[in-house]
């Protein structure tokens, strides 16, 4: 009975959190999207197209000085578009590539599905004046996403299906809720926990249930990740840090915002949100760890599952902070190498705002593994030590019942 019981806990929990995240996506997309003026009268939208005649091709030549020799190579097309409100028709479309650019651009064939944009100026003639944009990627990117779906179903089964879940509903909350606020201009601080702690609960819920393992992985993740905002807030201060890393920064300060983005707030979201991830794992390892111990240990008290919880959490720290550390340093590779070219000088390179920030991430991330570690143990040694003893004192209660 037990047993149905608590299925049907989980089943019910599994479907509110369902719906919650549902609700809650929907509804704070459209709280956001709609006190931003960023996503409003949006023109020259692109439109998916497949190039089916390649009509002429030329190149003109001029000269800048008597030692620079410039070239204009011109591609007109035909292509049919593929998405929009202009699906199915043929379209006439340019391509221009100089060597002005520091990359080689790719030159269109017939077949290449590609993005064209309408040139509406004064013409209203849509069948004319398409621009080629870019390569279409997002076909082939999407059959790799399928194959990755695919081989969680195949090798996670009904947890897999539950990742995927969970994998979509915290995709969706950031790029529908989390990023549309900071266009808004809401307080990046405080959406940035909110996404965080309904991440964490929303996932560990849908992948592992509602039980003691959920809990405790909860609370040690969300305290070490709360650390983590703690520490890099301290840290702003302290280093004096103003937000500025490169022209990234200075275009976002430049957009048309009903208030100004804070720079300083969006170091401070992807610090938590980046480490989030990690935390979230050394926590439900360690929980999941303690759990099985304590359910094949009779007698394991508190101080032993503490204990273990240290040991368990000493073995996973080490890789789980190179994660941390070499998934910056990998994101980040061009960025380091071309500073390094420019930057010759340790001391002043080390000083540069993006490194600092970079360093910044990595050290907080991995300080809030750190401290998941004990959190997490604490909390997971109390609550299966207490179930613990409830069992043992049933099988002493039986055991003298069974002698009279």
């Amino acid at each position: 009975m037990k047993k149905i019981n608590k299925n049907k806990i989980n089943a019910i929990m599994y479907i509110i959190t369902v719906i919650f995240s549902i609700v809650f996506i929907i509804v704070g997309n459209r709280i956001f999207t709609g006190k931003s003026t960023l996503w409003q009268g949006q023109n020259g939208m692109a439109e998916k197209a497949r190039v089916i005649e390649i009509k002429n091709i030329s190149t003109d030549d001029y000269n800048i000085d008597e030692y620079t020799t410039m070239s204009n190579t011109t591609i007109t097309f035909k292509a049919e578009i593929l998405s929009g409100e202009y699906k199915g028709k043929i379209v006439n479309g340019v391509q221009n590539i100089d060597n002005f650019s520091p990359y080689v651009t790719r030159q269109i064939e017939e077949g290449d599905k590609v993005l064209i944009t309408h040139d509406e100026g004064e013409n209203t003639d849509i069948s004319k004046d398409w621009i080629y944009s870019e390569i279409l990627r997002t076909d082939k990117l999407v059959i790799l996403g399928i194959i990755f779906l695919l081989l969680i179903l195949i090798f996670g089964g009904k947890k897999g299906f539950n990742t995927i879940v969970s994998l979509g509903f915290t995709c969706l909350s950031i790029f529908g809720v989390f990023v549309p606020s900071v266009l808004a201009g809401a307080n990046i601080y405080i959406t940035s926990i909110v996404i965080c702690l309904y991440t964490i609960i929303m996932t560990l819920i849908i992948v592992n249930g509602c039980d003691k393992k959920t809990l405790s992985a909860t609370i040690g993740c969300f305290s070490g990740v709360l650390l983590a905002g703690v520490l890099t807030l301290i840290m702003n201060k302290t280093l004096h840090l103003t937000g500025v890393l490169d022209e990234t920064s200075i275009h976002i300060t430049l957009l048309d915002t009903e208030k100004p983005i804070d720079l300083l707030g969006i170091i401070f979201g992807s610090i938590i949100i980046g480490a989030m991830g990690a935390v979230m794992d050394v926590s439900m390892s360690i929980s999941s760890s303690l759990y099985e111990l304590s359910k094949k240990v009779k007698y394991a008290d508190f101080s032993m599952l503490l204990g273990s919880g240290f040991t368990i959490g000493r073995d996973i720290m080490g890789t789980m902070a190179n994660t941390l550390v070499l998934a910056y340093i990998g994101s980040s590779l061009s960025t380091v190498l071309l500073l390094i070219i420019y930057n010759p000088n340790i001391l002043s390179l080390m000083n540069r705002e993006m490194v600092v920030v970079e360093i910044l991430q990595a050290l907080v991330g991995s300080i809030g593994i750190l401290f998941a570690i004990p959190f997490t143990s604490f909390i997971a040694a109390f609550l299966y030590s207490k179930h613990n003893k409830k069992q043992e004192n049933i099988m002493e209660t039986e055991f003298y019942d069974m002698e009279e």
